[in-house]
């Protein structure tokens, strides 16, 4: 057993950032043993001293619990739950504030696994600190108290002498204390509150600064408190000033720097940078062999044991071909291997479980973490390709190419897909010739045997390959096996039904052209390649012929004409003709080829020659103005040019007109050989005569425009556009044209008389303004004058409502009314119609009227209405009176409008 001693005067460095943290509490005193691999508590009873206040919340001690499997899930806790808690992390808290009796307070602490529920105990024994003496206290006080350095002022003297200021030590103030707060640090004060009453007060971060208010001091006393606990990892330390002012706010005292530095306490654990680490290694590699470095950080102080970390390995899985295949550097965390074995064919990733632990590695003291290191072992080419099987068959048709005959299988026991696995494969014997090749899946790894080259069956019926594989990278440095593999490949050609082929293909055969029709040309036959097997016959057909020239026997293959060769034809190219046949066999299946027939067409003199062009066109003068002409001859040397040009003799006008000239061997020049031939279209016929044996001559027309020229010599006159006239198809066009644009007016002519009278069908009777009638309506009743204003107007809008004339009583009906006889009965309109309906509305009422058979005619005197007898109105029949109103001047009429225009042609036109 070792045993810890709380706030010895002299103490070991690891200890002394804990008994800093002392000052302010009460020392704890402890028991530790030697650690060993037992799942547990290190001790049964726990010791511990304490002060006599309790506060809630406040961490009393730490309890330590070992577990061999750093896996398990442990839960703590206390048999005195309302007073005593204990955290995951084993620290033991207060529950809520009490004072501790002078004998030891006792109770238990529990450790149950979550997954086994097996469960370990521990008796916890806390003694409570004993009080300090009076005299410790006031050394304490002594200690804490800072005086303001002092100074003289001058009074009578000019010059007195000032005692120099003192750099006053920084105070070491633990982080996370545990209070209570506000806690008491120091007692500032000056040697002048004696003679003046002073107010003290602390400027600076973490004062009337940012963040504020974490400490404070009393104005009376001065003293210093600090209100909360610290922390270093945020602010290391605090630099404050004390001043001290009198009453009024005069400053009695310099201010004093005051330095609070925040002792680290080890209230962090290390993290490591990432959880999971990844790292390869070469299988097959030496030991010190580096692999990778993992890295954790601290959030402690790192010049302190706090921030210091160790590493070292917890576990290895799995654990072949040794458990300790790698080590790690302690300090720096690079993980190396230590021993050999590495084989990635049996292991091919190691599993590392790795612990960092500040104050310096301290099983007891010091704050672990974990994190994971996953190293795969890569691969090296350690295993050569080896065939599956020592000899390999395959078959293949002849004449086949891009075939697949084999597949050739190897095992590689290296990773797959990568260069150590990868197969090439290469004949080293068997194909003189070249006819295969070997490529590599790149899936499966296996060697595809393929076909490059045509195999002939009637030559070659097997072939034997010898093939070697490797990889894509040589075998590492020290392997004992043979880096290739080797293996032979049989193939045997099956015999196939071939196609006959002609020979020779093409066939060439010069022939003169104009050879007659059922003349034979040639002989063209084709052969069988297949020797082994029984062929009857080989049969011949055409298959192309463009000028339809030739026909082949199908047994013997003479080839005869069926017309006459000609050279010039449009099918013959540069004296060209070709011809293609086919030639087929009965095999199974039948088989066929193709040659081609090549005619070479030898020139004859067949062709006369004509002139070009066939019009040109020419000055009536004589001038100098030439027609050039050309001699074109189908035919080619030497059955063409050079030509011969002469006008013939008759007519004798041609001879005494125009003259002729050649100027080379196949143009001349056509000019006058009078003075003035009058404007007009002239046909000179021309002799030409080629060079061919014989000869072959013949007599064009050439259709010369006369015109009358300018001094350019270009035509000026409208005879020249007439005389340039147009041809006979040209003038039909014209023509057509003209009689379908005449067709096209007399229909539209057609076509606008018929709507014009569909338009007139669709008026009632004649155009409203030429007719004034219209501008009589029929009211049905006039009207007595200002005693019958009186009416309902409602009956003017729905006429439908009236009632009919032969149910109104007798007496009602008015003296001046049309007497009562039979009417027509025409349609009544609804009293509110669809607007659709008013056109059929209107072409009812047209047909009922009609076919009215009392309806007067449509030339004769209408009766609009009965006025009745005695009516004080005038007769209107003075309106047609020539003896009344002679002298009456009608011209006003123009002005009332078109309606009364009729009228104003009656009587206002005067004598007329």
């Amino acid at each position: 057993m070792c045993r810890v001693a709380g706030a010895p005067p002299r103490i070991l460095p690891p200890l002394a950032l804990m008994l800093l943290a002392a000052l302010q509490q009460a020392p704890i005193k402890a028991t530790c043993e030697d650690l060993s691999c037992k799942t547990g508590f290190p001790e049964d009873v726990h010791s511990a001293v304490v002060s006599r206040s309790v506060h809630g919340g406040q961490p009393l001690l730490n309890v330590r619990f070992r577990s061999c499997d750093g896996n398990k899930k442990i839960h703590f806790g206390s048999s005195e739950p309302e007073d005593f808690r204990v955290g995951e992390d084993g620290v033991v808290y207060a529950e809520r504030s009490f004072q501790l009796s002078a004998e030891p307070t006792e109770f238990v602490v529990s450790a149950q696994d979550k997954e086994t529920q097996q469960e370990w105990q521990m008796r916890v024994k806390l003694t409570p600190e004993p009080a300090f003496t009076g005299a410790s206290e006031k050394d304490q006080r002594k200690m804490e108290e800072i005086i303001f350095p002092w100074q003289q002022y001058k009074h009578s003297s000019p010059l007195k002498r000032q005692k120099r200021d003192w750099v006053i030590p920084p105070i070491n103030l633990p982080e996370n204390s545990k209070g209570p707060f506000p806690q008491e640090l120091v007692r500032i004060r000056s040697d002048r509150d004696k003679s003046l009453s002073l107010r003290y007060s602390v400027t600076g971060p973490g004062a009337d600064q940012p963040p504020t208010g974490i400490f404070i001091i009393n104005p009376i006393s001065g003293q210093l408190s600090v209100t909360k606990p610290l922390d270093r990892e945020q602010i290391a330390s605090f630099h404050l000033r004390a001043h001290a002012v009198d009453v009024n706010g005069n400053q009695v005292e310099n201010p004093i720097d005051i330095v609070i530095n925040v002792i680290d306490m080890n209230d962090n654990r290390p993290e490591f940078l990432h959880q999971v680490w990844n790292g390869t290694v070469p299988e097959g590699s030496k030991p010190g062999t580096y692999v990778m470095t993992v890295t954790a950080i601290d959030a402690d102080d790192p010049n302190a044991q706090n921030g210091m970390l160790r590493y070292r390995i917890l576990s290895q899985a799995p654990s072949s071909p040794s458990p300790n295949m790698f080590t790690i550097n302690n300090e720096t965390g690079d993980i190396i291997t230590v021993a050999a074995g590495l084989d990635r064919e049996k292991v091919q990733q190691y599993t590392l479980i790795i612990q960092a632990t500040d104050m310096e590695g301290n099983p007891t003291y010091g704050l672990s973490n974990t994190a994971t290191a996953v190293i795969a072992v890569t691969d090296v080419n350690d295993n050569p390709p080896e065939f599956t099987a020592m000899t390999f068959y395959g078959e293949v048709p002849e004449n086949r190419v891009d075939v697949i005959v084999a597949n050739l299988t190897v095992t590689d026991k290296d990773q797959p897909h990568t260069p150590a696995w990868n197969a090439m494969y290469r004949m080293t014997g068997g194909d003189p010739t070249g006819r295969f090749t070997i490529l590599t899946d790149p899936n499966s790894n296996d060697g595809l045997v393929t076909v490059v080259k045509p195999i002939d069956f009637e030559t070659n019926r097997m072939f034997v390959l010898t093939v070697a594989a490797e990889n894509q990278v040589p075998l590492a440095k020290g392997i004992q096996h043979p880096p290739q593999s080797t293996a032979t490949v049989s193939i045997t050609v099956i015999d196939v039904n071939e196609a006959p082929y002609f020979a020779p293909n093409p066939k060439l055969v010069r022939q003169e052209e104009g050879l007659m029709a059922g003349s034979m040309l040639t002989t063209f036959t084709a052969q069988d390649p297949d020797r082994y097997m029984q062929q009857t016959s080989i049969r011949y057909s055409k298959l192309s012929d463009p000028a339809n020239w030739l026909k082949i026997d199908p047994v013997n293959g003479q080839i005869t004409t069926t017309a006459v060769l000609d050279r010039e034809s449009i099918y013959v190219q540069n004296n060209m003709y070709n011809a293609t046949f086919l030639a087929s066999d009965n095999g199974i299946p039948p088989m066929s080829g193709t040659g081609t027939l090549q005619i070479h067409l030898l020139d004859i003199n067949d062709n006369a020659p004509q002139v070009h062009p066939k019009e040109a066109t020419t000055c009536e003068t004589l001038q100098p103005n030439a027609i050039n002409i050309t001699a074109v001859d189908p035919d080619i040397d030497p059955n063409a040019g050079p030509f011969a040009f002469e006008l013939p003799d008759t007519p004798a006008s041609i001879k005494r007109n125009w003259t002729i000239v050649r100027i080379s061997g196949d143009h001349a020049q056509l000019s006058l050989r009078i003075r003035f031939l009058e404007a007009g279209i002239y046909d000179v016929p021309i002799v030409i005569t080629d060079s061919g044996n014989p000869h072959a001559s013949s007599t064009s027309l050439l259709k010369v425009k006369v015109c009358q020229c300018d001094l350019n010599g270009d035509c000026t006159d409208v005879d020249r556009i007439v005389g340039a006239g147009l041809g006979t198809g040209a003038i039909i066009a014209i023509l057509l044209c003209i009689i379908i644009l005449l067709i096209l007016v007399l229909m539209f002519v057609v076509w606008m008389k018929r709507r014009d009278k569909e338009r007139q069908a669709k008026q009632l009777l004649i155009d409203p303004e030429d007719d004034v009638r219209d501008n009589i309506l029929k009211y049905d009743e006039e009207g007595g004058g200002e005693e019958d204003q009186d009416y309902d107007l409602s009956q003017l809008q729905q006429p439908d409502t009236l009632e009919p004339d032969a149910i109104k009583p007798v007496g009602i009906r008015r003296l001046d009314e049309r007497p009562i006889h039979a009417e027509p009965q025409y349609p009544v309109r609804s009293a509110a119609p669809h607007p659709g309906d008013i056109g059929d509305f209107i072409n009812e009422g047209l047909k009922a009227a009609d076919n009215d058979p009392t309806a007067p005619p449509y030339d004769s005197l209408l009766v609009f209405d009965y006025e009745g007898s005695g009516s004080t109105a005038g007769s209107l029949s003075s309106l047609n009176s020539s003896s009344s109103g002679g002298e009456q001047d009608y011209d006003y009429l123009n002005d009332w409008g078109p309606r009364f225009k009729k009228l104003a042609d009656m009587y206002g036109g005067g004598d007329d």
